[in-house]
């Protein structure tokens, strides 16, 4: 299984993705890293890592169309089976959403429904999960659909929100917990692709 990573930020669990690439627990390769920031941490990884990697944005492609073309491109001459949103701050373009539909997934750092959508994002999501009083977060994998975090959910972890966590602490334990279920839904996924 070929996998596009989408990132925008640090890159920190796709490199978990890497890693567990390269370790063969899972049976696949990431074999393309896109962003649409020339300057994030996800490029300097895919760099290390020797995987293919590529900025585009509207800037780089004249508008939100000429960057959904090159990402498409992108996808098709690297021969990707599976596109992964790792923190990737855009909505995908409308070609590149029906040529891989049902083939793209996004992590959530919190249990869908819940805290989701529009403007839940990092530690956003962590801030409003304890101002509400929530007991227990999460993480979410699920397939990518026209809009914020709604499509179909395909698996999930629980975390415990503990008395004295704050938004870091709270963050830190769910990126955790994300980072395993990802790799771990990798995993069956590529078996199933078998």
């Amino acid at each position: 299984m070929r996998i596009a990573v989408l990132a925008s930020h640090d890159g920190s669990t796709m490199q978990a993705v890497i890693d567990a690439c390269s370790a063969h627990k899972i049976d696949a390769t990431v074999a393309l890293v896109v962003s649409n920031n020339s300057s994030s941490g996800a490029l300097r990884r895919a760099d290390l890592a020797g995987v293919q990697s590529q900025h585009i944005s509207s800037k780089t492609h004249g508008d939100d169309d000429g960057a959904d073309n090159a990402m498409l491109k992108a996808c098709h001459d690297q021969q990707i089976d599976l596109i992964l949103l790792l923190g990737y701050m855009k909505k995908l373009g409308p070609q590149t959403l029906a040529s891989y539909s049902g083939k793209i997934l996004n992590t959530h750092p919190a249990l869908l429904p819940k805290f989701g959508g529009k403007g839940y994002f990092g530690r956003k999501v962590h801030e409003a999960v304890i101002a509400s009083g929530e007991v227990e977060s999460g993480a979410s994998v699920h397939f990518v659909d026209t809009d914020y975090d709604t499509g179909p959910i395909l698996a999930q972890v629980k975390v415990p929100v503990e008395a004295n966590d704050d938004a870091q602490s709270l963050e830190e334990r769910v990126k955790v917990a994300e980072q395993k279920l990802l790799v771990e839904t990798l995993r069956q996924l590529a078996e199933q692709k078998k």
